[in-house]
């Protein structure tokens, strides 16, 4: 069906009662402008003829509702267009090119952005969904009024959850509190945001809401006086200093109060003790004066005052905030703001939509947004797995964010409880790589102390450093978790290529040859079919346990004779054990079950997907990891052993004050690191306590023994397991 087919302006007599009130918000767009979006109704209603809404509705309906809801933020033609078709690609016949060629090719580009690939094939529903979310972001990033249409999208649907069933709802309620919520906040968007999470909480959690906000109605009952009082108070300080503003009391929604109750374990009470009010000025220096103002009508708390004019949030949004002492002995939160920020703050990065030119962004909201979007792209890039990089997107969704100050004076806005390390790779991606300390306020600290706003932050680099697995129990913010999990794969990789390469050379020298001595052909031939295109493909997938060494060098052993067989040919050869540094954490870990330690005699185990794990020789469960010798490699330890291993201690204590203390003082003395403790046995008498700590060898854990044994308060000190 061609969009083509049916030329002409639409007669505005026949058009339905919800159109017609869509009309009439597109007042601010030209009439040739309406016109268009009329004809998008019209092709719109064609291809979605015979559907309908679970409500019963015909399904038309609710692609105008969602345009309705853009043509409020005052969205551009384009915008509003692509809302009444954005359904259009997936569930109707209507081609992208038919929609190109009579709307143009950005309606065609933003429709096929909100479409979701249904149509793909995927190996699960999460799937499914995190590659949508992925190719919607991308899209984004593209084109940001993608996003506005799809939370608007999202907005009807909640409108209209209703006649879901009660799976349903409470799934696509999850998902609107998780994703597209904190999106609108992180665009900006407060009025959506706070309508989306108020659906999502009420079709989420019914009860719940229904007793906050009933507690709510009947808390701003009983406070409306007091509310009036303050605010013609603070209306009449403005007017005797001839600033011209106006006042408005904030009511808290049910999910905000509901979240701060669950989160920062306060109580009803307690939250709603407080009242709030915004004031809407006419310029910033006008804010600044009204600060003032208000200032000295009621006496401000200390520390308690936040200037985002001056250093914006995240997603653009500004305003000055303040806690005055009421007039009730009840904390009156304030913020002030122009009318420019306050429309910004509603809506974010659809403020004044319509009226930006091609010269760049309407406001910092926008230009926030592109920058943050910029990094999602990057972060896309280098995140093959679609659910991982959607985990990076919620970790990246914080409502609250901390300013830091480079040595250069530039602010860098981050998560809250983000760390030293989040900031080194803000700042750029090898400066992360290579961090080793961070100078935060001039003194020296490491990098996974937390940040507080104000604070100035300068990364030390060495050009040795590299990151290590346990970074990613540092950051929390998705660029640092991408680029260190990208840099750790590489590692993997490369420790894994020669560690296979070892293990298939003492596989083949067992049968008497070596891979040097294996023709290139039949080496080529092999690797075909076993579908690898490179040897390093065949060497990772042998050092991660995926293919046993000595049936690989079976068969390339026979090829190489000129004949087949699946096992290995006897040979004479003696097996030399291969040696580890311990610095192969790629490919290598260590058995929780007996804790190896350099100086043990060791066996190797390979498990699938894991590489090698390493055992104690004397380990219980090496009976058992015998009894498939085909996975069972010969190591040994390397002369030149590096890193800390982890060790468990059985300490038996007299039970008395301070002993725990005494314990903690002597492993430290030692030079190692406690990781945990925890009581096993506890009566009036004794008690025993398993601490896990940090060794470099088995003689480094003799020392800690011996230190442990001398303080006088220990009847045994035993390594653990016995």
């Amino acid at each position: 069906m061609s969009a083509a087919t049916h030329p002409g302006s639409v007669d505005p007599s026949v058009l339905p009662p919800y159109v017609l009130a869509l009309k009439e918000r597109l007042g601010y767009l030209p009439e040739a402008q309406v016109a268009r979006v009329l004809r998008a109704y019209e092709v719109g209603a064609q291809a979605h003829d015979g559907q309908a809404r679970k409500s019963g509705e015909p399904y038309i309906t609710h692609p105008v509702a969602v345009a309705g809801i853009l043509a409020e933020l005052g969205m551009d033609a384009e915008t509003v267009i692509a809302a009444i078709l954005h359904d259009t690609l997936e569930d109707t016949e209507l081609s992208r090119s038919a929609l190109a060629s009579e709307f143009g090719e950005t309606v065609a580009e933003l429709v096929d952005g909100v479409t979701k690939l249904d149509k793909m094939k995927f190996g699960s529903r999460q799937e499914a969904d995190a590659e949508s979310f992925r190719k919607m972001l991308m899209a984004m990033a593209r084109d940001l009024r993608v996003i506005l249409i799809k939370l608007s999208d999202r907005l009807h649907n909640m409108r209209t959850l209703g006649a879901k069933d009660a799976p349903s709802r409470r799934r696509i309620a999850r998902e609107t509190l998780e994703i597209y919520a904190p999106i609108a906040q992180r665009l900006g968007m407060n009025k959506i945001k706070a309508e989306l999470q108020d659906l999502g909480f009420r079709a989420l959690y019914p009860d719940r809401y229904r007793v906050i906000s009933d507690r709510i109605r009947a808390a701003l009952g009983n406070r409306r006086e007091a509310m009036g009082k303050i605010e013609a108070a603070l209306a009449m300080a403005l007017d005797v200093e001839q600033l011209p503003g106006r006042v408005v009391g904030r009511i808290k929604s049910a999910w905000s109060i509901y979240s701060k109750m669950r989160n920062e374990h306060k109580s009803f009470a307690q939250l709603m003790d407080v009242y709030g009010f915004r004031v809407v000025v006419e310029n910033a220096m006008s804010c600044y004066m009204a600060l003032g103002v208000v200032h000295a009508l009621y006496k401000p708390v200390d520390r308690r005052f936040k200037d985002f004019i001056a250093i914006p949030k995240a997603n653009g949004y500004q305003s000055l905030h303040t806690v005055l002492l009421g007039p009730f002995g009840a904390p009156i939160e304030v913020q002030i703001r122009t009318a420019e920020m306050d429309s910004v703050a509603e809506s974010g990065v659809a403020a004044h939509w319509a009226y930006k030119t091609d010269s760049g962004p309407a406001n910092s909201a926008q230009a926030r947004a592109r920058e943050w979007l910029s990094s999602l792209a990057d972060s896309s890039v280098h995140t093959p797995s679609s659910a991982e990089f959607i985990e990076n997107v919620k970790i990246d969704l914080f409502p609250d964010e901390v300013y830091l100050f480079t040595p250069r004076g530039d602010i860098l806005a981050l998560p809250r409880n983000a760390t030293a390390l989040d900031f080194a790779y803000a700042v750029h991606t090898d400066v992360g790589d290579h961090a080793v300390a961070a100078r935060v306020d001039k003194k020296l600290l490491p990098l996974r102390t937390r940040l507080e706003s104000g604070q100035l932050v300068e990364i030390i680099t060495a050009p040795s450093a590299v990151p290590n697995p346990a970074w990613l129990e540092v950051v929390v913010t998705g660029k640092a978790r991408t680029a260190i999990r990208q840099y750790l794969k590489h590692l993997q990789h490369e420790d894994a290529v020669d560690f296979g390469h070892r293990m298939l050379d003492r596989a083949l020298d067992t049968l008497g040859t070596s891979l040097e001595l294996i023709p290139p052909v039949v080496l080529d031939r092999f690797l075909q079919d076993s579908k690898f295109r490179r040897l390093e493909e065949l060497l990772s997938d042998i050092a991660l346990g995926n293919r046993m060494p000595d049936q690989v060098a079976g068969q390339l052993a026979a090829a190489a004779r000129g004949r087949r067989t699946s096992g290995a040919a006897p040979s004479p050869h003696v097996q030399e054990k291969i040696r580890i540094t311990g610095a192969e954490r790629g490919v290598l870990s260590f058995a929780n079950c007996c804790h190896p330690l350099p100086g043990d005699e060791i066996i190797g185990y390979l498990s699938s997907g894991k590489g090698i794990v390493v055992h104690q020789a004397e380990c219980p469960n090496v009976v058992e990891l015998r009894k498939s010798p085909e996975r069972c490699v010969a190591i040994e330890w390397d002369r030149d052993v590096q890193g800390d291993y982890r060790a468990e201690l059985r300490i038996e204590v007299i039970n008395r004050p301070g002993v725990l203390a005494t314990i903690a003082a002597a492993i430290a003395a030692a030079d190692s690191n406690i990781e945990n403790v925890e009581y096993v046995e506890r009566d009036l008498a004794a008690a025993t306590l398993l601490f896990t700590i940090e060794v470099r060898n088995r003689k480094h854990l003799a020392e800690v023994m011996r230190r442990v044994r001398r303080t006088g308060v220990v009847s045994g000190v035993h390594r653990y397991p016995l």
